[in-house]
Formats: structure tokens, C-alpha cells, sequence
């Protein structure tokens, strides 16, 4: 009997440190934009200053180079990388072959050390051919990886042993995209769900488990870089799959289409992930895209409600705008920040305060939201705390966290996505990745 109400003690603690520790740090970031793929952190404690001395990081771990970012789960910090002797800090449009060694890190998140690495050779002929677009995926045990050439990975997320791996370009009898692989996979249940490309199968649904294929869907001339997305609409579950020629909806389960409007996108370069406020969805791209759909209320039904509308709404490059209400935040191709009204399409106000005093070419700075307050890392690798309300952009603190050293239209540039968990954020250049403690 004592030995039972031990035991039962000893749960009980444990229990509550469990509970105790996620209510303090909040949230792992387990791939794409957060738990959710929303950009929203779920912390205590949050900071609203920076001291003046400026932040230091727990602990720096070399990597190579790349702009994906990294996933954090428990004590564990997975990110992938480039190793290559060339060059590969040009625009490459011409797409000249590279070669050299993705790799798969997995990091010990107490001091930044490896616990296990797989690495596999690539040839490269993408432009901006520095290293691999996607953040990991960690699901269910599992890690879950996609490189800039369409090697795609399952691993034991504790060991690093391969579970399946396939090729998409090899599988589906096609090329990269300009820009490499770059749509960020979705987990949906057991369902894993990726932009393949080729002769109907521009979308690929596979079983996570084993990578055997559950269907494939579509066909389009640019594969295009916007992650797959599910929304509720029409009393169903519709996955968002856009290419660089339409905005698709199809049914998840079955990949059977639901609705498809037609909408090129210049260069292929529409990326951001679409966004649902009740039956609106927007979209936006580069030179001047912009496109909000009305989906039908009683049936996966949609049509445009207006499009490639001048001086309005927003027309995102690199960054992910984030909603608030029936008001999205965005950084438009142009470098300003945004604020527009979703119906309309209405401008509320623009800045380029979030990265210079003036607005550079596919400016870039990623929106992070925190209660009321926002987080922006900016291309020059500062961290921004600031207010953000259809009134304007009020910037409360910023701060230096990594040197940007890759470059960009002449500039240098650090476009690596952070991740925010344990009570820290995590970012990356392509030299080392940190951890840098924002919580008290």
C-alpha cells in the first residue's frame, strides 16, 4: 500500500512538473508555422522590451546553409542544411547544376549538440541554390523531411534511422520549380500531403507510415511553392492546394475536386498559404496578385469575388501575412508592411519601418503573434516586438540576434523562418543556428 501511494506520488509530480513546464514555456513548434500553421505562439511571459545590453544565446551550433527553419519538439531542434564547396550565394537564373550534401540535424536543445545526422548527396539546378526551402515536419514520433530537389524523408525522430524516403522528381517524372521545393508538406491524420508536380500529380496524398501513395490530383505547367492548407467550408473539409495556373479545392480523403478557379500566377510565384476568414479566402503573389474568393456556405462551392486590384490588399513574396479579426497584416513585395481590410481589399495603412527607413524589393521580416503583441525577425536579423492595429504599427523594442550572410538583390539578407518554443526563439543563418531565451 505504501508502495502504491508512492508510485501514485511520484506520477502526480511528475504530472504537474509536465503541466507546470508547458504552462511556462508554452508550446513546441513542430513545423511550419507553429502547432496550428497559424504563426501564433502560445506563451507566459512573453517579453515586451529587450535590456540594453541586447539578448545572448543559450547555446550556437554550426550549420550549413539553407532557408528552411528549424522545428522544436521537447529537448529536441531539428533543421536541415547544404553543404557544398560552390558558391551557391547567387541568384542562379540561368539554373547552373551544384553540387554537394543536404543534411538532416537533429540537436540536443540543452547545448545545441548533435544526437544524430543523415546526409545524402544532391545536385542542385534551382535558383538561390543555398540550401533546402522546407522546415521538418515532427509527428507522431516521426520526422518528416522535404529538400530543395524533392527529397522526401521519413526518419525515427529519436534515432534518425530512415523509415521510407522517395524521390518526387524520380516518382512523378518531373523537374523543380524555379525555386527548388519549396511548399512546406501537411500531416493530416495519417495522411501525408505534398506538392509533387507532374502529369496529374501536382498534389500527392501518401500514407506517413510507409510513403505509399493514397492518391495523387491535378496537373499544372509551374508546380508552384504555396503549402497545402485544409479549411472548413461548405459543411466539408477542403484541402486548398493552389498551383502556379489555379486555386484548387479537393476533397482530402480522396483527392477528388470540389471547386477550381483559375488564376496564373507570374513567375509561378504565388506562396503564401491562402487566408479564411469565415466564407472570404484570400491570396495574394507576386507583380501586384491579389484574389479573394467567396466560399458558398451550404456547398464546396467558390467563386472571385475580386482580383488584381490596384493599391490594395496585399501581394506577399517571402513572408506569410497573418490574420486578426476581419484585418490582415502582411509584407507586400514592394518591402512596406500592410494592413488591409479583407472584403474590400481596403489599405488601413503602410510602413517599411520593419526592416529600413525605406522600401527595398522583397523586403522581408516574419510575423509571429503573441497575445496582443507581434514578433518580427527581420531579413537584417533583428528582433522586433511591436503593436499592430488597424490604427498603425507601433514598434516597442528591437533588438540584433544573427549577422544575415547570404544576399539578395545587393543586399544581405537573412531569410530563414524562426521557430519560438521552450520559452526561446530559434533562428538560423548559413553559418549557425541559436537559441536565444525570451522568456523571464
Amino acid at each position: 500500500m505504501k508502495r502504491f501511494w508512492y508510485h501514485t506520488l511520484q506520477v502526480t509530480v511528475y504530472s504537474f512538473a509536465a503541466l507546470f513546464s508547458a504552462s511556462l514555456f508554452g508550446e513546441d513548434w513542430p513545423h511550419w508555422m507553429g502547432p496550428t500553421r497559424d504563426n501564433v505562439w502560445k506563451v507566459d511571459g512573453a517579453p515586451t522590451s529587450f535590456p540594453a545590453s541586447g539578448l545572448q544565446a543559450r547555446w550556437t551550433a554550426s550549420v550549413a546553409g539553407g532557408y528552411s527553419g528549424p522545428a522544436v519538439v521537447g529537448n529536441r531542434v531539428y533543421v536541415t542544411d547544404l553543404v557544398t564547396t560552390a558558391d551557391a550565394k547567387v541568384d542562379n537564373f540561368g539554373r547552373r547544376s551544384f553540387d554537394g550534401t543536404e543534411r538532416v540535424l537533429c540537436m540536443d536543445d540543452s547545448n545545441g549538440k548533435i544526437v544524430w545526422k543523415h546526409e545524402y548527396p544532391v545536385t542542385y539546378s534551382i535558383s538561390y541554390p543555398a540550401g533546402p526551402r522546407c522546415t521538418p515536419i515532427v509527428n507522431d514520433g516521426k520526422l518528416y523531411t522535404l529538400g530543395a530537389e524533392g527529397d522526401l524523408y521519413c526518419f525515427d525522430a529519436a534515432k534518425g534511422t530512415v523509415v521510407w524516403s522517395k524521390n518526387l522528381k524520380k516518382a512523378y517524372n518531373t523537374n523543380s520549380a524555379l525555386w527548388g521545393y519549396a511548399a512546406h508538406p501537411l500531416i493530416d491524420g495519417n495522411k501525408l500531403i505534398t506538392i509533387a508536380g507532374g502529369d496529374g500529380s501536382h498534389t500527392v496524398c501518401l500514407d506517413k507510415k510507409t510513403g505509399n501513395e493514397i492518391w495523387k490530383t491535378g496537373t499544372a505547367k509551374e508546380v508552384g511553392y504555396v503549402p497545402p492548407s485544409i479549411i472548413e467550408a461548405g459543411g466539408k473539409r477542403q484541402l486548398i492546394v493552389p498551383s502556379g495556373m489555379a486555386v484548387n479545392s479537393v476533397d482530402p480523403e480522396t483527392g477528388k475536386s470540389y471547386w477550381s478557379l483559375p488564376y496564373e500566377a507570374s513567375n509561378g510565384s504565388i506562396i503564401m498559404t491562402p487566408i479564411q476568414q469565415d466564407s472570404f479566402l484570400f491570396i495574394g503573389g507576386y507583380s501586384k496578385k491579389n484574389m479573394l474568393i467567396q466560399l458558398d456556405k451550404a456547398a464546396p462551392k467558390a467563386k472571385v469575388l475580386w482580383q488584381d486590384l490596384a493599391k490594395k490588399a496585399v501581394s506577399p513574396v517571402n513572408v506569410q501575412p497573418i490574420r486578426v479579426g476581419n484585418i490582415i497584416y502582411g509584407f507586400d513585395e514592394t518591402g512596406e508592411m500592410i494592413a488591409f481590410e479583407i472584403e474590400s481589399g481596403k489599405r488601413l495603412w503602410e510602413t517599411s519601418k520593419p526592416i529600413s527607413s525605406r522600401p527595398v524589393g522583397s523586403g522581408t521580416a516574419f510575423i509571429i503573434r503573441s497575445g496582443e503583441l507581434f514578433y518580427l525577425f527581420n531579413e537584417s536579423g533583428e528582433l522586433i516586438i511591436a503593436k499592430l492595429s488597424p490604427g498603425g504599427y507601433e514598434e516597442l523594442a528591437r533588438t540584433k540576434l544573427i549577422e544575415p550572410t547570404n544576399n539578395a538583390f545587393g543586399r544581405d539578407v537573412v531569410w530563414c523562418a524562426p521557430a519560438f518554443a521552450n520559452g526561446s526563439i530559434y533562428v538560423r543563418n548559413d553559418e549557425k543556428l541559436i537559441s536565444v531565451k525570451l522568456t523571464k
